[in-house]
């Protein structure tokens, strides 16, 4: 017999079938990017289209996409009803730009990384990877060591 999509799972069923760990279940859902429903007796309860939530945020996870990023794109899920086949299309158009831009800077990366790495400058004026045309030395307070200090 076929399960009902509205099915509810407990965090240890969720668990298992994502190969996620339960603390990390908690965490994402503490993070509002997963929600559960309490039972009279306070447990987790989660439905079934959690599963494909909690696989996209391990694969993001994987190419380098942060939780902020990833809760950003989970905002324009509906919260009313469980997303249809048009609620993850347009996810997945809202993200193909931010994944190019992250595969542009990877190619980057890989095209100068030897000459990059055997240069010895120690400059970050003239490193093209880090500060490209110097655009740092127009704005030092926008380079992003110094949002990693704050």
């Amino acid at each position: 017999m076929a399960k009902d999509p509205s099915d509810l799972l407990t965090i240890g069923e969720i668990a298992k079938r994502s190969n996620v760990s339960i603390t990390a279940i908690r965490f994402y859902e503490a993070k509002g990017l997963i929600e559960s429903i309490r039972t009279n007796g306070n447990q987790r309860r989660y439905m079934r289209h959690i599963l494909r939530k909690i696989a996209l945020i391990k694969v993001s996870q994987q190419v380098g996409i942060s939780l902020a990023e990833i809760f950003e794109i989970f905002e324009k899920l509906p919260r009313n009803r469980i997303p249809n086949r048009e609620d993850w299309d347009l996810i997945s158009l809202s993200w193909k730009s931010h994944l190019q831009n992250k595969i542009d800077i990877l190619n980057n990366l890989q095209n100068q990384l030897d000459a990059c790495i055997g240069c010895g400058c120690l400059s970050l004026k003239n490193c093209p990877l880090r500060n490209p045309d110097d655009q740092f030395s127009v704005d030092p307070e926008a380079h992003p060591y110094w949002e990693e200090s704050k």
